[in-house]
């Protein structure tokens, strides 16, 4: 049954009709639990009250599948306008941002001249950015664009997916750039071909993303709200002496607050993934479909319970 649910709502994330309705009727239904608000404004107001309990944070303006110059170039400029608002708010904050928002689907000169934009204004006011990862056949492309930014700029990571058989050697391969890189399951629907069908297996699988970039020397990002893999990298970091300040934990906004207070309080680090925009449906049902009990708060938050 919670495979069925997984699916069904990874499937109403593509459906380009209800993300049109999401955009027109706003953070509705549950969702403002786990976006920060439609505007800049209110992610900055979000950071803020995360920084005050001493928790860094990583903000995305909320958008995907850009499919015109226009739009991209709009998407752009938002990354650009959050950077700013990043130094003169003086925050603990990073970026995260798609290539889909970029041009990626649309053309490799449009997407790379957006990001150098991007990670012009983001060296110059000294903030880090990170290449989220999207599905599948977009893959091996972003890393290709990873590289050629790496190779130009120091601010700059992207994140690998447990779930894909080739996210292992992905790892081993970046090694030469020494990347800072962010660690996930995955949440988009992917073929058997390419991806591990069984839970079991994609954890195992994150586990030696973990050890095997962890023990290259590289920083590393564990984004998951699973306490097998947190007591996992707890555990191997205590084995190898590994530092703290070499990795970090990650969490969603809204999603398990009281075990992201935990961990910092017993000495990691912690980072809460901010996200905001009117963008936001795409976004919302995967996280739905990683946890189909977030429904409930979904509930609630229709019949104001």
């Amino acid at each position: 049954m919670e495979q069925a649910m997984r699916d069904f709502f990874l499937f109403l994330a593509k459906n380009k009709t209800m993300t049109k309705l999401a955009k027109r009727y706003g953070l509705k239904f549950g969702a403002s639990r786990f976006v920060a608000g439609a505007s800049l404004d209110s992610s900055i107001s979000a950071i803020k009250k995360l920084n005050e309990k001493g928790m860094p944070v990583t903000i995305d303006h909320l958008g995907e599948f850009v499919d015109n110059e226009l739009e991209a170039k709009e998407m752009t400029e938002h990354c650009i306008d959050a950077i700013k608002a990043i130094s003169k708010e003086n925050v603990n904050s990073q970026l995260s941002l798609k290539l889909t928002s970029m041009g990626l689907d649309i053309s490799d000169d449009l997407v790379m001249a957006n990001m150098r934009k991007i990670m012009e204004a983001a060296q110059k006011y000294n903030v880090f950015v990170t290449i989220d990862m999207e599905d599948y056949s977009r893959c091996e492309k972003t890393l290709e664009i990873f590289k050629k930014l790496k190779s130009e700029f120091d601010n700059i990571s992207t994140v690998i997916q447990a779930y894909l058989y080739r996210s292992l050697e992905d790892v081993k391969n970046l090694n030469e750039y020494h990347p800072n890189l962010r660690l996930v399951k995955g949440a988009y629907k992917e073929s058997q071909e390419v991806a591990f069908p069984e839970k079991s297996d994609v954890d195992e699988n994150y586990k030696k993303l973990i050890e095997t970039h962890l023990l290259n020397g590289n920083y590393t990002a564990i984004a998951t709200h699973d306490d097998e893999i947190i007591n996992y990298t707890k555990d191997l970091v205590k084995k190898h002496s590994i530092p703290y300040d070499q990795f970090e934990f990650q969490m969603l906004f809204g999603i398990k607050v009281e075990r992201q207070e935990q961990l910092m309080q017993e000495g990691y680090k912690m980072r809460i993934y901010v996200p905001y925009g009117n963008d936001w449906y795409g976004y919302f049902m995967r996280r739905l479909a990683e946890r189909p009990a977030n429904v409930m708060f979904v509930v609630k938050g229709v019949f104001g319970k």
